[in-house]
């Protein structure tokens, strides 16, 4: 099976996918490795190694607490931030690291090395972890990268996992890489894109299984969105942010009880900034493809579930048909940015996150209020086109400024974007190839500076306190 609505969407916790969640996944995949060739009881010690954008801003996207983490055996799907959280402080007061949960170390955050100015050829998110025995003698070592939205890659397996997925690609009822190909499925089988994801989706899993996954995302979503807006007070991380979520919401409530259609920018911007509020706190969250991006395809998705013809009065079953529909549709928009292009901001800049979220987002909208295959290409294609060139230059390398604002101004933009596609019939002079292809050029020519290491733009220009 190629890349999947559930490869995209995976639940995860905060702040950053690719600095976060890929390194926990990194780590808890190595000490797997250790037990697999029964090394785990030899090792006295570690040394982990973290190059490129994993070192420039490894602290404000806690990589290297999560290292520790995933080093223990936990994965970010099922971690909770409780549990984060007590762990952290355990590490503080002096507590060994147990290597495999069982195993402890003296071993903590201060003794990860990193190497901001070096990059790895195979990507900017590079880290090596080697253990090492009584006499300081390697008994493992593996390289891993954190290639954009959790994904992970171990040094040596791209080639074998390149071809691997091109095999799994010919067993597929409708392969696609390009939105050429899926245009031709859709021309070819009378479905819409959401029909296509669908039918390659149950290669995997049943129709029921399938559902009930894309709902328990939405529900992870709106459970995101709800602690959001319990907290109080700054976020995390020393830029005294104030945390704008609560204070909105309860303006709103008072000043919009009925839900007119004339507050809907003002929902679909709570909405992202709550769920990104959530993500810079370490949270639990759905990678929507990667947690920088996190709060677009809830808000958007929001919009279609109650501002869209019908949702008024809508049934649940009926809203939850929406859900199902709007995500396989921007998962299928989500699978031509990962193999044409990158969803990492190391590795494109921001257009690479919020740029395909939104993207995302604007296809699945436009599906949703009844667009044709081309018109929800189009969709994807104006939403993109003007992402293009979106630089990630975190302040204090935190996913706090300008990431949160930008989320909710990418929600909107979806949503101007699949509207301004419904008002047309399809046909247009940019296709979403062209824009997909533009983006990957984009991010190679982008100065490295702009490419989430907070080494340029806003992280230079703003003083952070």
């Amino acid at each position: 099976m190629s890349v999947g609505v559930f490869d995209l969407f995976t639940v995860g916790i905060g702040p950053s996918s690719s600095h976060t969640v890929g390194p926990m996944r990194a780590a808890a995949a190595f000490v797997r490795a250790l037990g697999d060739v029964g090394a785990l009881d030899r090792v006295a010690t570690l040394q982990v190694d973290l190059y490129g954008s994993l070192a420039a801003t490894g602290r404000g996207h806690g990589t290297m607490t999560a290292v520790l983490l995933g080093l223990e055996g936990r994965e970010p799907e099922a971690v909770l931030p409780v549990d984060v959280e007590s762990r952290l402080a355990a590490f503080s007061a002096g507590s060994p690291l147990l290597l495999g949960g069982v195993m402890a170390l003296d071993y903590g955050v201060d003794d990860i090395v990193l190497h901001p100015l070096t990059i790895l050829p195979r990507h900017s998110n590079g880290m090596k972890f080697t253990a090492l025995d009584d006499a300081g003698n390697p008994v493992h070592a593996d390289t891993y990268f954190s290639v954009g939205g959790g994904f992970i890659v171990r040094e040596g397996e791209e080639e074998s996992a390149v071809a691997e997925l091109e095999t799994s690609k010919t067993t597929l009822p409708h392969p696609f890489t390009t939105s050429a190909e899926l245009l031709a499925h859709c021309a070819a089988t009378g479905q819409n894109f959401s029909g296509v994801m669908l039918s390659n989706e149950l290669l995997q899993r049943n129709s029921a299984e399938i559902r009930s996954g894309l709902l328990h995302l939405r529900d992870v979503m709106a459970e995101c969105k709800n602690s959001s807006l319990q907290r109080s007070g700054l976020l995390p991380g020393g830029l005294l942010v104030r945390r704008r979520a609560p204070g909105w919401h309860a303006r709103l409530q008072q000043e919009d009880p009925d839900r007119d259609p004339r507050f809907w920018q003002e929902w679909v911007n709570l909405v992202a900034l709550a769920v990104n509020e959530e993500n810079a706190s370490g949270g639990r969250v759905v990678t929507a493809p990667t947690n920088g991006a996190a709060g677009i395809i809830p808000a958007v998705m929001f919009y279609a579930t109650h501002y869209t013809d019908g949702m008024a009065t809508a049934s649940q079953q009926e809203k939850d048909d929406v859900v199902v529909k709007f995500l396989l549709a921007a998962g299928a928009v989500g699978v031509l940015y990962k193999e044409q292009a990158s969803i990492s901001g190391a590795e494109v800049g921001c257009q690479g996150e919020v740029g395909s979220a939104s993207s995302m987002a604007a296809a699945g909208l436009a599906e949703v209020m009844g667009g044709t295959p081309e018109q929800v290409e189009n969709a994807a294609e104006i939403a993109m086109e003007h992402n293009l060139g979106l630089t990630c230059d975190p302040i204090g390398g935190l996913v706090q400024i300008p990431c949160i604002e930008r989320n909710a101004i990418a929600a909107a933009k979806a949503i101007n974007a699949a509207k301004m596609a419904l008002w047309g019939d399809g046909q247009h002079r940019v296709s979403l190839d062209q824009v997909i292809v533009t983006m990957r050029e984009t991010g190679r020519d982008m100065s490295s500076k702009y490419k989430e290491t907070a080494m340029g733009g806003l992280a230079v220009n703003v003083v952070e306190c």
